[in-house]
């Protein structure tokens, strides 16, 4: 059995999914994600998202942790700052559990689950959904996103595992 942890970094809300399996059967997945308040201060955020991320990591044991790699838009340079603070906490969370962690573009992740690069939030929401067979919409968007990285690491790295 294989466990696969996708993390969609984001200091608003970071977006966990969780897939278990025997590739290429799923057995069973869930998903979430961890809010942080906007009145708090920076170092206060990154640190909640990163206590959250070390004992959830502890009690769920994966295999693998695949998070977003971090890309930046030229017309916005902080975002992409911001997401490499968080992607940072991540990083190191799932180091310190001693969990192997690979990155993957958002990009590929797409391509994985949709066949496209190109595909919108709601492109990747519905072929998560259907690649797991929940009939309900996955809500928040970070967690289906989580979702579908921890299922593009199943399909990229289950076998190798």
């Amino acid at each position: 059995m294989i466990k696969i942890v996708g993390i969609d970094p984001g200091l608003a809300g970071t977006g966990i999914g969780v897939i278990q399996g025997n590739s290429p059967d799923i057995s069973s997945y869930s998903f979430g994600s961890i809010a942080t308040d906007s009145k708090a201060s920076t170092p206060s955020r990154l640190n909640l998202i990163y206590s959250k991320i070390a004992d959830f990591l502890s009690e769920q044991e994966p295999d693998l942790v695949v998070i977003e790699d971090i890309y930046s838009l030229e017309k916005y340079p902080g975002s992409g700052i911001m997401l490499g603070k968080v992607s940072g906490v991540l990083l190191v969370a799932a180091f310190r559990a001693g969990i192997r962690v690979e990155e993957i573009s958002v990009r590929e992740v797409k391509k994985i689950i949709t066949g496209s690069g190109s595909a919108d939030k709601l492109q990747v929401e519905k072929s998560v959904r259907n690649l797991l067979k929940h009939g309900e919409p996955i809500r928040p968007f970070h967690a289906s996103d989580a979702l579908g990285l921890a299922l593009a690491g199943y399909y990229r790295y289950g076998r190798v595992l």
